[in-house]
């Protein structure tokens, strides 16, 4: 199956507010428990950024659990990023994440570099998959430690449809509606294989469950 793009913005307030009442604590924590796995070795200091965090559910919980961390989310809707803001309001954590409203592309020196990045379900929104890699590479600090995780495109239209019942069958429309679309504009591993091998960036990408891929590795080192 063909991949077929989606809009690049959530910039409805309905959407924004769909997806902070969601539960996406499932995926959420899949992608924390996985960075822990993947580098048991991190300080827990450092720069943080995170790439399209929507309403900032992985960027609080992972500035919570560490605490020496100074936390940037970064994403191209306002209507997202509403909610999350009044959760770092409510956790305090005003002085140490802080969220902004841009697109990508992103440079170092706007932005600074960054010992840790990190972005989930932002790959597949974009209609230039490069503009992410292009920003990881601007922003890494040597040795930084990226995860990138994303949904990953199933076989046909009727696979996407089985998945979002399976997963997401009692959640409102919206949601459902989107959630078949992002399905339909994610890529496949061989794909996002091909887009590192062109940025040149030394990652592993691989399929971690029956609708997510993940790339990771250690990025910027040797500049």
């Amino acid at each position: 199956m063909a991949r077929i793009p989606e809009p690049e913005l959530m910039e409805d307030t309905a959407q924004g507010m769909a997806y902070a009442e969601a539960d996406f604590s499932g995926p959420n924590t899949s992608f924390l428990r996985l960075f822990a796995e993947l580098f048991p070795d991190f300080a827990g200091t450092g720069r943080v950024l995170d790439l399209g965090c929507g309403p900032a559910d992985i960027l609080i919980h992972f500035a919570l659990c560490h605490p020496r961390t100074r936390c940037l989310g970064i994403d191209g809707a306002e209507a997202m990023l509403a909610p999350g803001r009044e959760v770092v309001t409510l956790e305090r954590l005003g002085g140490r994440v802080e969220l902004c409203c841009h697109r990508l592309p992103l440079g170092a020196a706007e932005f600074g570099k960054f010992d840790v990045i990190l972005s989930n379900s932002l790959l597949h929104h974009l209609h230039d998959p490069h503009v992410l890699w292009r920003t990881v590479t601007d922003l890494a600090a040597p040795g930084c430690l990226l995860l990138v995780m994303d949904l990953s495109r199933p076989p046909s239209t009727e696979a996407a449809r089985r998945i979002v019942e399976t997963y997401a069958g009692d959640e409102p429309e919206i949601l459902k509606t989107d959630f078949y679309n992002s399905l339909l504009a994610s890529f496949r591993v061989d794909e996002v294989r091909t887009q590192l091998r062109q940025a040149g960036l030394p990652l592993v990408c691989r399929q971690i469950s029956d609708r997510h891929l993940a790339a990771w590795g250690r990025v910027g080192i040797g500049e």
